[in-house]
């Protein structure tokens, strides 16, 4: 690439901008100051390294087949320090729970920031934050559609601890890079045909969450996030927990509410829960 051609290529855009009253010299100074944080899935479509050989759950609609994807995690870090070398500024990365770098198979209640030392080494020697993600879709406990709205105790009980296991790995993040982790909690659970009963699972989805933010973390290590949906693959009828559901419940309990560019199409946009 030409250097000379950008610079010029910017002049002119900078020229323009200041027409309308844009200094972008100020604009990109406000955004070098803004961390960005990179979804890991972006590197594998989702695949992850607990069971890369598992086929998705959960409505997501991802192949892992583009060719080039990170098959392990130094692969994975290797294409995200490509990425960080062309975005000026400090970034973060939020990792899901599925990603751990550990020589052992790891039940997903049983997570433990051990399993991410890895991760936290790399973030630190490159200067990045880390967030975090519970992982409740692509396992055998999730295949009907259900995880903490389930019917069966048993299942609820597993991703339960799974959440409360992942909030831990979160504030270990936070405790060891000196910036808080935002641990960020979607659940897949939704019915693809019109349900008899849409109370039920929302309160069993209500009693769960209050037992995953039970255990009390300092804010300085660990943000807890909810994230809402309107619709997904495999439960185009009803989402258990809707833009309402989730809304009342970060507002009632003093949770921060995740925002997903694509879970309000087709029929609402984000533009309308932001404005």
């Amino acid at each position: 690439m030409n250097e000379n051609h950008v610079l010029k290529t910017y002049q002119l855009a900078q020229e323009r901008y200041a027409e309308l009253g844009v200094d972008t010299e100020t604009a990109l100074a406000k955004l070098a100051a803004i961390s960005i944080s990179l979804h890991c899935w972006q590197g594998d479509d989702v695949l992850g390294f607990e069971d890369p050989e598992r086929g998705l759950g959960g409505g997501i609609m991802a192949t892992g087949n583009y060719p080039g994807r990170a098959r392990t995690p130094d692969e994975l870090r290797a294409d995200l320090d490509q990425v960080y070398s062309l975005l000026p500024g400090d970034h973060r990365l939020n990792l899901h729970a599925i990603y751990l770098d550990t020589d052992s198979k790891v039940p997903r209640d049983q997570i433990q920031p051990e399993h991410f030392t890895r991760w936290v080494d790399w973030a630190k020697a490159n200067r990045h934050g880390l967030d975090f993600n519970q992982s409740c879709f692509s396992h055998e406990l999730a295949e009907d559609g259900l995880t903490l709205a389930h019917p069966d105790p048993a299942v609820r009980e597993f991703w339960i601890e799974h959440s409360i296991a992942a909030r831990q790995v979160g504030a270990y993040f936070g405790r060891e890079l000196g910036t808080p982790a935002v641990t960020n909690l979607w659940i897949p659970d939704g019915i693809k045909d019109t349900p008899v009963d849409r109370k039920g699972p929302r309160e069993r989805l209500l009693a769960a969450l209050d037992r995953v933010f039970a255990p009390e973390i300092d804010p300085a290590y660990n943000l807890d996030a909810v994230e809402c949906k309107l619709f997904g693959i495999g439960s185009e009828s009803y989402v258990v927990g809707s833009h309402e559901f989730y809304m009342g419940y970060a507002v009632s309990r003093q949770k921060l509410l995740t925002l997903d560019a694509g879970h309000f199409h087709p029929t609402e946009t984000i533009a309308d829960k932001i404005s």
